[in-house]
């Protein structure tokens, strides 16, 4: 006989997991299903420095802190793909590689992905000197010259903690001026981290790694720089497909369109976190998963203040 779930969370990020803290605690059964570990975007940051309470941790410490503490109460986590959703009805059905699995609400907080350059070479040495994770593939390049591209925190972050790896830092990013936090921009000085601002990379070179990439400024001359690695950081995509196939509205961008209360344009259907755009921080996808999991709670117990406030 299938389980029929209260609450049933698809991804396991800090906003899933967040939804399931406040589910349990208000007592919905509830699942959460995730094709990969625990944490997501949170497990490919090595130094975390702005959530509160607490100075500095890393993005896997904190990862396992929430699934540790989700578990406790009761959240069940299970490791799988959700490859279709039927959602308009009162039951929402989630199909996946292992079976399906049923519930009376569903949070989506599947996340995003990374943005590619779309350069030639690109695709061609991925996994041979291109990287879309610092955390990850930093320990490749010990002693090496790496290049870093993108002008925001997740850029600045990835260049400052391959500073402490590398021979030498390039950071390259299109405008005259980086997005990322004054005091992170402050370290990369500190860090001997070079700038090079106002260019834009035209391809990325080598035989079987990589051993150059190709770069144009702003006044359109090229000049060839050596590298032994390039770490794209450009930013996200979202991963809403899942949810556009279901019938869930999305914004022009390809973010689920969601009100104050997580709502989506399906009943019981609710999304946090980075699939919905905005402000992308751990903290904002933590409070998102609240709110989520509240609407939800209120969609499937209905209790008696809900009544009230409607009165």
């Amino acid at each position: 006989m299938k389980m029929i779930y209260d609450l049933i969370i698809i991804g396991a990020g800090p906003a899933g997991l967040s939804s399931g803290i406040y589910a349990a605690r208000r007592e919905l059964q509830t699942l959460i299903i995730e094709k990969g570990l625990p944490g997501g975007q949170m497990l490919l940051t090595s130094d975390i420095q702005n959530y509160p309470g607490f100075s500095k941790i890393s993005g896997n410490e904190l990862a396992e802190r929430m699934e540790s503490q989700a578990k406790e109460f009761g959240v069940e986590i299970a490791n799988v793909e959700a490859t279709k959703l039927d959602i308009k009805g009162n039951m929402k059905d989630v199909t996946t590689y292992e079976g399906e699995y049923e519930g009376k609400s569903i949070v989506l907080a599947t996340g995003s992905s990374y943005k590619k350059l779309g350069v030639k070479g690109e695709r061609e040495f991925t996994g041979r000197g291109v990287s879309y994770c610092a955390t990850c593939d930093a320990p490749f390049f010990k002693g090496k010259i790496v290049a870093v591209i993108g002008g925001g925190n997740s850029a600045v972050s990835s260049a400052l903690y391959l500073s402490e790896i590398a021979e030498k830092v390039y950071l390259i990013h299109r405008r005259e001026q980086l997005r990322a936090e004054e005091a992170r921009q402050k370290e990369l000085k500190e860090k001997g981290v070079k700038l090079i601002l106002n260019s834009t990379v035209e391809e990325i070179l080598g035989e079987n790694l990589v051993n150059s990439i190709k770069i144009k400024d702003t006044k359109n001359e090229t000049k060839k720089i050596d590298v032994d690695g390039v770490f794209i950081s450009i930013g996200t995509v979202p991963n809403s497909g899942l949810a556009k196939e279901a019938g869930v509205d999305l914004d022009e961008k390809g973010f689920i369109k969601i009100n104050k209360n997580q709502e989506t344009n399906i009943e019981g259907v609710f999304a946090a976190g980075d699939v919905t755009g905005g402000v992308m921080q751990i903290s904002t996808a933590i409070g998102e998963g609240c709110i989520a999991a509240l609407s939800a709670y209120e969609y499937v117990k209905k209790p008696y203040w809900e009544n009230l406030q409607k009165g």
